[in-house]
């Protein structure tokens, strides 16, 4: 397990969510009820509701999103350079201590 921290918009509170190596970020994000992070789609990329803010120390760690994520990131809400949908990023050792931010369109 690694622990990553999730920030509500323009620093609004933090949680610091357990997260299992192998799985999704957006599956950690659920388990830890991370407000506003919906996953309605379930992780197949339709939806956008589980949009994140990579902070920008983190986010050249991250493989490139795929040209289907990046698609479903034009149409986000608030969306940034470091836009990432949390179903799309797996969870490994070396993400301990990810720190990514829920967009304010999601609070």
């Amino acid at each position: 397990m690694v622990q990553v921290i999730f920030k509500g918009f323009g620093g609004g509170p933090a949680a610091v969510v357990e997260a299992r190596i192998g799985k999704s970020l957006m599956l950690a994000a659920k388990d830890g009820r991370v407000e506003g992070i919906e996953a309605i789609c379930g992780g197949s990329m339709a939806c956008g509701t589980c949009h994140v803010h990579v902070d920008p120390g983190w986010y050249d760690r991250l493989p490139s999103p795929s040209p289907e994520e990046s698609e479903v990131l034009a149409f986000s809400a608030d969306p940034s350079p470091t836009s990432r949908l949390s179903c799309q990023i797996v969870i490994t050792e070396a993400l301990d201590g990810l720190s990514v931010t829920v967009p304010e369109s999601q609070l």
